[in-house]
């Protein structure tokens, strides 16, 4: 019998509806860290693959990250038997004459990063990691974790670091410098934009870093302070969960978008955190659906190695997507998800009932984000425009593709010199030589008219492309006005779909169009009357390129571009129905005039991200 790699994954079997579900699932995949403690139980090493930091810092990070939601689980009672090991491991990496030392914190250093988790469960349950240490051990970390706030934290989520280290610090009785807290707390709200939504820093960047880390920390602050900012944390968050909640689909899937989306089931914690911190931002059981529905998701993926370690990718171990920073140890921040363990079994977020998911009928406008949200046949499409980061690998895909969905994930390219073999799903590429390739990175001008999103961007100083998108569910319009003063050849692509072996797919391209209908999906891209002819392509991708499926197929356009300006208009269509293509595809949308979407442009409103500068590094 062939191995089924997502056979290891410890929430295969596991209905995740109840908090004992819960329970299980955290214990179930806290259990295969335990062979890889070291002898002096400080570090947890799972492989050879490095991060940009040090190894001690991250295996620091195998050791830190579980805490997330282990410290939850024992708050309320739960039995985990290895809190020696916990206890054992902090005396022995605080102690600078240890082997197993963690090292000292430098400036900005990645164990600022896991002593957040340190400082959450000191706070939470001191009984099992404070009260056991000995008088040497309590000395050596607390001398650990002063000499980390001395530092300075990066300009975005860190700077909550120090302040829940300053909170356990506050409750275990040890003098500190408050005002570095207050610095912080005040240099927070200065990334908050309005309706509950922050930037991470001071940057175009509105990623899952906002429900994930802004607001997670946010709701574990106003549980443990009672001051102005647990107010405004508790308001702010209110007004987010009306939107994000349009970042989840019916199956609980959840949009893929920006970096670290290894952390993968991270991305429930939002909801989570509203459960610890007893603020029903939406009804309980709708709550409760979100949360339990995204982890179910996860629940039949190969996420893990064969020995059940969560691996670096998303829905199947992949290093080609991951960031400099992912260690091996970095995909356990999931953890963050089960903060509702930390509630008792008599909580309404545990006996409310499941609310069925009821996705909107129109497209949603997010102005903030740069987004439109459709929900389409189980699929929620975010189109998108008004976002970036120039620094970090992998950019353009991660922040700024025209499209994201919940169901199909986006690709990333994985050969600079392979123009004619790119995968651009959701991407128009430009080549001035047939081989080298430019595709959207940043934009000079991003606004939302209703639900018509306009950009304009230059893939080169002397190429200028205005770029509509318009949702016509199932469908999305694209409509591009590129002016260049010299021929290019083009690339666009819709979504990447799983491709079977032995050629059992369905490829179909002709002048205008192209399709490819797997086992369960079909995809396709029509041209609406460009001004120059673009021949269809079914392209086999390169393998291990997209988030979700390790290899592909993406209908493409592509044609040569003369001097001047052109026009390039298309509508795409993807769905889970391969009956789509005598459906949905024999009726491609209208396309508006190019006169009307300059009105569209001019009348829409800035994207809140824009807002922030752009950085080139």
């Amino acid at each position: 019998m062939t191995y089924d790699p997502a056979s290891s994954n410890p929430l295969v079997g596991n209905p995740l509806e109840t908090r004992s579900d819960m329970q299980h699932a955290l214990l179930g995949l806290f259990d295969p860290l335990l062979p890889y403690f070291s002898k002096g139980n400080a570090r947890v090493r799972l492989d050879a693959a490095a991060a940009h930091f040090d190894r001690a810092a991250a295996d620091l990070e195998g050791f830190a990250r579980p805490l997330w939601g282990l410290a939850p689980f024992a708050a309320a009672g739960g039995d985990f038997p290895h809190w020696r090991r916990y206890v054992e491991g902090i005396a022995n990496g605080t102690d600078p004459n240890h082997p197993e030392f963690w090292g000292n914190v430098g400036n900005r250093d990645q164990r600022m990063v896991e002593l957040a988790a340190l400082g959450f469960t000191l706070t939470l349950i001191p009984e099992k990691l404070w009260d056991p240490l000995s008088g040497r051990a309590r000395d050596n970390l607390v001398t650990y974790l002063l000499r980390a706030r001395e530092f300075d934290y990066a300009e975005n989520n860190w700077k909550f670091f120090r302040i829940l280290v300053d909170i356990a610090l506050d409750r275990l009785g040890i003098d500190y410098d408050r005002s570095l807290t207050d610095a912080y707390l005040s240099e927070l709200d200065g990334f908050y934009i309005a309706d509950g939504w922050y930037r991470d820093g001071n940057v175009r960047r509105v990623d899952h870093y906002i429900p994930f880390a802004m607001h997670f920390y946010g709701l574990i602050y106003s549980r443990l302070v009672e001051d102005d900012y647990a107010r405004r944390y508790r308001e702010r968050a209110l007004a987010f969960a009306q939107d994000f909640r349009h970042w989840f689909a019916e199956d609980g899937a959840t949009v893929p978008f920006g970096r670290s989306l290894t952390y993968r089931f991270a991305c429930a914690s939002f909801w989570s955190a509203l459960a610890f911190a007893d603020l029903e931002a939406l009804p309980w059981g709708e709550i409760k659906g979100l949360c339990l529905r995204h982890l179910r998701w996860w629940a039949d993926k190969p996420i893990t190695h064969r020995d059940g370690v969560l691996s670096v990718g998303y829905g199947y171990p992949n290093l080609l997507m991951s960031e400099n920073y992912n260690s091996a140890g970095s995909p356990y921040w999931a953890f963050k998800a089960f903060l509702p363990l930390a509630v008792s079994k008599n909580h309404p977020f545990w006996t409310s009932q499941e609310t069925a998911p009821s996705p909107s009928p129109d497209p949603v406008a997010l102005p903030h984000p740069g987004m439109v949200m459709m929900p389409a046949k189980g699929d929620v499409v975010a189109l998108s425009s008004g976002q970036e980061n120039r620094q970090m690998r992998f950019g353009s895909e991660k922040y700024a593709k025209f499209a994201y969905s919940t169901r199909y994930g986006f690709s990333v390219e994985s050969d600079e010199r392979a123009f004619s073999g790119g995968s651009f799903d959701s991407m128009l590429a430009f080549s001035d030589d047939g081989i080298h390739y430019r595709v959207r990175e940043a934009n000079e001008e991003a606004r939302l008219a209703g639900n018509v999103l306009f950009a304009r961007w230059s893939p080169w100083p002397d190429v200028s492309v205005e770029t509509w998108l318009l949702p016509a569910t199932p469908w999305h319009v694209r409509v591009h006005r590129i002016t260049t003063p010299r021929p290019l050849e083009t690339a666009e692509g819709g979504f990447a779909i799983a491709r079977r072996d032995f050629e059992a797919d369905t490829l179909s391209a002709q002048a205008g169009w192209a399709y490819a209908i797997g086992k369960e999906d079909f995809s396709g891209i029509h041209d609406l009357g460009s001004t120059v002819t673009r021949q269809g392509l079914a392209q086999k991708a390169a393998p291990n390129t997209n988030l979700i499926a390790a290899k592909t197929l993406v209908p493409q356009l592509r044609g040569t571009i003369p001097a001047g300006e052109t026009i390039l208009r298309c509508a795409v269509l993807a769905v889970r129905d391969i009956s789509a293509v005598s459906g949905d595809w024999e009726g491609p949308p209208a396309v508006p005039e190019i006169a009307e979407l300059r009105t569209v442009a001019e009348e829409g409103v800035r994207v809140s991200a824009m807002q922030a500068p752009g950085r080139m590094s």
